[in-house]
């Protein structure tokens, strides 16, 4: 028995999910501190300064992070250490152009952003660009090697130290937004400083870089930085569009409450595509078509019923979601006439469309077609900010904005499948057999491991 959960503690995907379960945990109990603690004007400010930070975070490690993990997988250690120093390198370069641009934005039109929900983020995100750049790029150069484990320890660190500050402050502090702020920015330096320590940033290696291999990691980029930034566009153009529409930053504070459902339901997805990744970038890179199939559609397949139960779950309690997050205030004497359960309900529907369409982004990526992931994603975020536009606009509705998340995913699904049926004879049916494959083999192997375990018992 303990050999057979040891061998579990140390598989990829229970390492993957572990990492992303204490992220996304110690950041869901975070957000929940901070929505109770701050009034909407300020919760809203937030909201914004980590929406707008996850965006440009995506055009930064997008034009590297998915190449550098497709090409690592199997390469040479001279080339490896060629590709790591490209990418530290083309981010650092990133970086600070997008810095400079922030300034100068700020810049141009300080009174307007000086009296916006943006303020902070104009103010600070830059910096904080530069203090975490290291790790972050240490994530990506672990995960490429599949190092799960010190991926673990980074994010519990980051996520962890932060936390302890937030409840801390509830009874002792009582800090202002901007004193948050500047704790996240000193979290995120000690964080770096240890991974640069560690030599896990690989920053030593900046001057191996090569022009061959910075190409190959621009060529890969510039197709998935786009998808990078249109997914995470897909996640945040709803409070984008809400936070200049006549609903007011209320209805940001409110609709960020139920999109945080979004990132709970990220948390398996995320693990398991991190390490369904670099199995099916190494099994294209080596022409093993089966094998890319049959990860392609283990991993949809396991995912969605997964997702189904998660989701089953979420629209069943949605009003104990909704009090686990920010109490009653967004119930009880609610700042805006939408209703919350409502919202939480359409996201948990959300929730099972979410593998398939993920899968697929996958998959076009692993087989070296970023530019028709991109394509993909070009069609769900037009998709979506229609859906947008018109849900705030003309029905001045949070509820449409929350169904057209659901009408973007599920062109997302369609358009994936058409380019997807390009390489292997795609079939919906397969997912779900593959499914019951996979729960069906795990339910043997407990079966088998309890029958071993009796027998043992009884001979002694």
């Amino acid at each position: 028995m303990f050999t057979f959960i040891l061998k579990i503690v140390k598989e990829d995907n229970f390492l993957s999910l572990m990492g992303n379960l204490i992220l996304a945990g110690l950041g869901f109990a975070g957000f929940a501190l901070l929505a109770r603690s701050l009034d909407t004007v300020h919760f809203a400010q937030w909201v914004i300064f980590i929406s707008g930070g996850s965006l440009v975070e995506m055009l930064r490690f997008g034009i590297t992070n998915n190449a550098l993990v497709r090409f690592l997988s199997g390469a040479s250690k001279e080339y490896s250490e060629q590709l790591i120093g490209s990418n530290v390198r083309i981010s650092f370069i990133v970086t600070f152009w997008m810095a400079l641009l922030l300034f100068l934005i700020y810049f141009l039109f300080n009174e307007t952003i000086s009296n916006s929900v943006y303020a902070l983020f104009f103010t600070w995100y830059p910096v904080l660009a530069f203090v975490n750049l290291p790790w972050n790029n240490a994530m990506v150069v672990l995960q490429a090697k599949r190092n799960y484990d010190k991926m673990l320890w980074i994010k519990t660190l980051n996520s962890g130290l932060f936390f302890v500050f937030l409840v801390l402050n509830i009874w002792i502090f009582k800090a202002s937004l901007l004193d948050l702020i500047l704790v996240l920015i000193g979290v995120n330096l000690l964080t770096s400083l240890l991974c640069m320590y560690k030599g896990w940033d690989g920053i030593v290696l900046f001057k191996k870089a090569t022009k061959a291999t910075n190409k190959v990691l621009l060529n890969f980029g510039k197709y998935s930085t786009f998808t990078l930034i249109g997914t995470n566009l897909l996640r945040n153009a709803d409070l984008l569009i809400i936070s200049i529409s006549p609903l007011g930053s209320a209805a940001v504070a409110m609709f960020s409450i139920p999109l945080k459902l979004t990132e709970l339901q990220q948390i398996p997805l995320r693990s398991f595509a991190a390490t369904a990744f670099p199995k099916m970038s190494k099994a294209s890179l080596e022409k093993k078509q089966s094998e890319l199939k049959s990860l392609f559609y283990t991993y949809s397949g396991a995912l969605t019923y997964f997702f189904f139960l998660l989701s089953l779950i979420t629209f069943v309690f949605a009003e104990y979601f909704i009090l686990l997050v920010s109490g009653n205030q967004y119930l009880e004497g609610n700042p805006t006439s939408f209703n919350m359960i409502t919202l939480v309900r359409i996201f948990s529907i959300y929730g099972v469309l979410l593998p398939i369409d993920r899968m697929t982004g996958i998959g076009l990526d692993s087989i070296n077609k970023p530019n028709i992931n991109a394509l993909k994603v070009v069609f769900m975020l037009v998709t979506n900010v229609i859906g947008d536009l018109i849900a705030v606009f003309v029905f001045q509705s949070l509820e449409w904005v929350a169904l057209s998340t659901l009408a973007f995913t599920t062109v997302g699904i369609l358009l994936g499948a058409y380019f997807m049926n390009k390489e292997f004879n795609f079939s919906f049916l397969e997912i779900f057999k593959s499914g019951n494959r996979f729960y069906l083999s795990l339910w043997k192997q407990l079966i088998s491991l309890n029958n071993t375990r009796k027998l043992i018992k009884n001979q002694v």
